[in-house]
C-alpha cells in the first residue's frame, strides 16, 4: 500500500505525540486523563489545525470507528490538497458522541472540513497493524519477559478505547483479551 508524502510526515509525530501523553514520569499511564485534558483545550488548539494537525488530532484518539477501511487506505494515498469532503466520508467513518461533539465545533472553522479529514485518517495509521507489527509483537514478547509492560498497558488501552458495541471491536477485545491472558494478565469480563 502507497501513502502519500504528506502523511508520510505527520504520521510519526502523531505516533510520538499520543507516546508523549501515554505516560507520566513514574511510568503511570494517563493517557485518559491527559486526552481529556486536551479536549478541555479546544478553543485554544483549534488554532493550530492547518500548520500542525497532528498535534490537534490527538484529541480525538478513540474517537473514530472505520466502517469501510479500504476507503482510509485511500485517503491515506492522497496528498493534502486531494481530500475528499469529510461529508462524504459519512459511511466509511463514524464518530463516538463525544468525538462527534468535538467535531461540531471544529467543521465551521475554514479548514474544519480538511483536518477532520486528517484527524481521521491519523487515527486510522495509528491503529491500522503496519508491516512491522509481527516485530513490534515479538518485541513487545521480548520486553514482557525481562519486566516490561508499557506494550500490553498501551494495547490494552487502545482495546479499552474502542465502542465495545460494535461486532467488529468485539472481535478486536476478544483478540486483545486473549492475548493479554496469553501474557500473563487477568482477563477482564
Amino acid at each position: 500500500m502507497s501513502m502519500s508524502a504528506f502523511f508520510r510526515a505527520v504520521r510519526t509525530s502523531y505516533q510520538a505525540e499520543i507516546d508523549d501523553l501515554a505516560f507520566d514520569s513514574e511510568g503511570r499511564n494517563v493517557l485518559r486523563k491527559r486526552l481529556l485534558e486536551k479536549r478541555g483545550q479546544i478553543t485554544f488548539l483549534k488554532q493550530m489545525m492547518e500548520l500542525s494537525p497532528e498535534m490537534v488530532a490527538v484529541v480525538f484518539h478513540g474517537g473514530f470507528h472505520f466502517e469501510l477501511p479500504a476507503v482510509m487506505e485511500q485517503v491515506l494515498t492522497l496528498e493534502s490538497d486531494e481530500f475528499p469532503d469529510w461529508s462524504s466520508l459519512n459511511e466509511a467513518v463514524q464518530l463516538t458522541p463525544w468525538a462527534q461533539e468535538l467535531a461540531d465545533s471544529l467543521l465551521p472553522e475554514p479548514q474544519g472540513d480538511w483536518f477532520m479529514v486528517v484527524a481521521a485518517a491519523l487515527e486510522y495509521l495509528y491503529h491500522r497493524p503496519s508491516p512491522h507489527h509481527h516485530e513490534g509483537a515479538a518485541h513487545e514478547d521480548h520486553a514482557q519477559e525481562a519486566g516490561g509492560e508499557h506494550g500490553a498497558v498501551r494495547r490494552q488501552d487502545h482495546a479499552d478505547e474502542y465502542d465495545k458495541d460494535g461486532e467488529q471491536h468485539h472481535d478486536h477485545e476478544e483478540s486483545s483479551a486473549d492475548w493479554l491472558e496469553q501474557h500473563g494478565f487477568d482477563r477482564k469480563e
